[in-house]
Formats: structure tokens, C-alpha cells, sequence
């Protein structure tokens, strides 16, 4: 009796000892250490040296857009923009977010979404009873903005011409101010704007005016990038930023930097439509549906 007692005692302790070993746990992702509180494995291409522990993420399980995560962007600089549309979005129930590709009567549309809003896309109202307006519209509460960390893209990217798919961090108030460290930096993480396998990083900052600015890594050629799925990341710190693409270092920018909340945006863009009310000819050639397919979005903090 003693001894079945003593067996049952030690599975009870070992079972416990197990079921605590799972939660916030330590794991690695190639050379990288990682505190997840989930128990499956985060296969993420992170910058080495570092310990990281995720603090936000979307893997787009399911077969609906998780709203409390994500908003639909769509205005631009105060204009409604005529491409995007909310019908471009979808889970595929596979595990990934889709952002589609289509057209319809002679125009082209795609999809935008955002973890939180710029204050002047959206056009203000008449101010009261008067002949004057205000330019900003009632302001939004943002679902997640986040300051430092690695920000990463797990996608497959489009195949056809005339539109583009965008990973990248926003400011709420970029411009406002002069002082890009108050007021935000744009952060390009991934832009591909060409169908030959060149991606571009960008950072741009002090708004979209006279007194915008921006420095850029160019479009650089990524062996592979036009098969498969690949990872677009991005290392903030209060030094400045590292861009990674498949977990290998491609760009460095500490120019200026900004420490201020930033939010998310997942999006795609026709051609054409910023610079008038029909879609370029580019676009025209694409051979449609064609897709922006994205495995999951995720934020991780540096344990120091």
C-alpha cells in the first residue's frame, strides 16, 4: 500500500512540476531565446543576441477577421481612397489573412487594415453653425500601439503587376510636430512595389508636406523572395532601427527615431489612384485574383 501510495504521490508532483514548466517558458528559435507563454513553438526569424518575449500577435486562425485587433483603413490624407474597400479582407481558415485583388465594372480594389489611425485621414466637419470646420473627424481609440520591440511579417507576396503589399508602422501624430522623436517615424518595414523579387525599406518622417523627409535602402534584390513564404521584421530600440529580412540584417537607419507609440498596418494599394481617378495601366495588365497572403503579425519585447 505504501509503495502504490508513493508511486501515485510522484506522478501527481511530476504532472504539476510539467503543467508549470508550460506556462511563460523558455524556448529558442534558432540562436534566439524566447519567453512565450504559449506552449507551442515560436517559429519566428529573430535578431540573435537578444531575449525576446512576445507581447501581441495575430495568427489569423479561424474564418473572421478579428475586429478587436484590426481596423479597415479607408482614407488617405483626408480622401476617401477609392481603391480600398473592406470586401478585399478575409481569413481563409487556413491559418492566414488574404488581402485580395479585384476588379470590378473597370476599377480595381484591394484592402488596408490598421491596428490604430492617423488623425488626419479622416476630413473633419463644419464647426458648429458656422462657415468653419474643423480638419480633424472625431478621433478613434487605437486597438494596439506599441513603442520599441521586433515587429514581424510572416507572407507570401502578390505575383501580378500595378498594386503593392506594405508591412509598416505609423505614428498617430506624425508631422505634428518637428521633433520626429515626439512625433513618429514612418517605418516601411516591407514595401514591393515591382514583381522582381525587390523589396524596399523606408523611414520616413515630420508628415507628408513641406517639411516632410525620408531616407530610404532602395529596392533591394532578395534571393528566393518571390516563392514561398518569407519574414519582413524590424528591430526598434531607442537607437535606432535594424531591418531583417528571412532573419538575416538588411538594412540600419538611426538617423532619427522615434519614442512614441506606434501603430500597425497591413496593406495592399492599386496603382494609379493617387494620382487620379482611374487605375494605372500597369494594373490593367494584371491577370486577377491575385492575392497578398499573410501567415500571422507579431510583436516582441526585449527581456533585458
Amino acid at each position: 500500500m505504501k509503495t502504490k501510495f508513493q508511486i501515485i504521490l510522484y506522478m501527481i508532483i511530476i504532472s504539476f512540476i510539467i503543467s508549470c514548466s508550460q506556462k511563460g517558458k523558455e524556448i529558442r528559435a534558432g540562436n534566439v531565446q524566447v519567453v512565450v507563454d504559449e506552449t507551442e513553438l515560436i517559429d519566428s526569424n529573430l535578431p540573435p543576441g537578444k531575449k525576446w518575449k512576445l507581447v501581441w500577435n495575430d495568427e489569423f486562425d479561424g474564418t473572421k477577421l478579428d475586429t478587436s485587433k484590426w481596423s479597415y483603413r479607408l482614407h488617405l490624407l483626408q480622401t476617401r481612397h477609392k481603391c480600398w474597400t473592406k470586401e478585399g479582407a478575409y481569413l481563409d481558415g487556413k491559418g492566414n489573412l488574404i488581402l485580395r485583388l479585384y476588379e470590378k465594372d473597370g476599377h480595381y480594389y484591394c484592402s488596408a487594415l490598421q491596428t490604430g489611425e492617423n488623425y488626419l485621414d479622416r476630413p473633419g466637419r463644419r464647426y458648429s453653425k458656422t462657415l468653419n470646420s474643423w480638419p480633424i473627424d472625431k478621433l478613434t481609440k487605437a486597438k494596439f500601439t506599441h513603442k520599441y520591440g521586433y515587429y514581424e511579417i510572416r507572407c507570401k507576396l502578390p505575383t501580378q503587376p500595378g498594386w503593392w503589399p506594405a508591412f509598416w508602422l505609423q505614428s498617430p501624430i506624425i508631422g505634428s510636430t518637428l521633433d520626429p522623436g515626439f512625433s513618429g517615424v514612418e517605418l516601411d518595414i516591407l514595401e514591393y512595389f515591382n514583381r522582381e523579387g525587390r523589396i524596399r525599406h523606408a523611414a520616413i518622417w515630420n508628415g507628408y508636406g513641406p517639411d516632410g523627409k525620408g531616407k530610404s535602402a532602395g529596392d533591394q534584390f532578395q534571393e528566393g523572395v518571390t516563392e514561398g513564404y518569407h519574414t519582413f521584421g524590424v528591430d526598434w530600440s531607442s537607437e535606432g532601427y535594424v531591418f531583417y529580412v528571412d532573419g538575416l540584417e538588411t538594412w540600419r537607419f538611426n538617423e532619427v527615431v522615434s519614442h512614441t507609440e506606434q501603430f500597425i498596418l497591413v496593406t495592399t494599394e492599386c496603382q494609379g489612384y493617387r494620382k487620379s481617378e482611374d487605375p494605372s495601366e500597369e494594373l490593367k495588365n494584371a491577370v486577377i485574383p491575385d492575392y497578398f497572403t499573410v501567415d500571422y503579425v507579431r510583436v516582441f519585447d526585449e527581456v533585458k
